[in-house]
């Protein structure tokens, strides 16, 4: 199928606690609702060629693989796939942290310094507040292996009830950057009033949170 620049492919999936999941026993202490409600998470393709169907978007599916196996709470994914239009960019991640109401908003896609790369700005455009501490902790993760991850401008910050977090799009990437900051994440959601978002054992974070209290933040 092709898609124009002006269209935006959306899809819903959801991802039910997996057995793996259960035997490990990362469900343990969570409610009849929690195992039950699926959270709405927003995955976000950011690509001129991918969106108009020159080449298949694998980023966002690299996206949903790796939180598949990193979030033992019932989940759905609210894909979107839009081009390196700032407008269209922002629409979507309005829509989702709005309307959605997706606790975690994750992009891929447009983060460098060419001319068509408008996520950060187009994201910054949406946030209320930035979190910088996520953007220069996935640079320096990926600077160890990849010299040129410097100039990458990707950044994360919240809207309402909200986190966004940009990532590259190589998807080769997506994993090692959201281990970077994985262990942030659900304790975020949760000061920013969000959901709690149980994790499996095999997360970056270790263990599922514990109920928030936010002092000394």
């Amino acid at each position: 199928m092709m898609f124009s620049r002006a269209n935006t492919m959306q899809k819903s999936s959801a991802h039910k606690i997996s057995s793996s999941a259960k035997s490990a026993g990362t469900f343990v202490g969570m409610t009849a609702i929690e195992l039950t409600t699926a959270i709405p998470i927003g995955i976000v393709t950011i690509s001129d060629r991918a969106s108009a169907g020159v080449y298949e978007d694998r980023s966002g599916r690299a996206i949903e693989e790796v939180l598949g196996r990193w979030i033992a709470s019932t989940w759905r994914s609210e894909y979107r796939l839009v081009p390196d239009e700032q407008p269209h960019i922002e629409a979507a991640l309005r829509a989702l942290a709005d309307d959605i109401r997706c606790p975690l908003i994750v992009t891929t896609g447009g983060t460098g310094p060419a001319p068509r790369d408008v996520t950060p700005e187009a994201t910054r455009a949406v946030i209320e507040r930035e979190l910088p501490g996520f953007g220069e902790q996935m640079r320096a993760v990926s600077q160890r292996s990849v010299p040129t991850a410097i100039l990458s401008r990707q950044l994360a910050g919240t809207r309402g009830t909200s986190l966004i977090i940009n990532l590259p799009g190589k998807p080769a990437a997506i994993e090692e950057c959201l281990a970077a900051v994985f262990a942030a994440i659900p304790y975020c959601i949760a000061l920013i009033g969000g959901p709690r978002l149980v994790t499996t054992a095999a997360a970056p974070t270790g263990s599922s949170p514990a109920p928030v209290r936010p002092l000394g933040v």
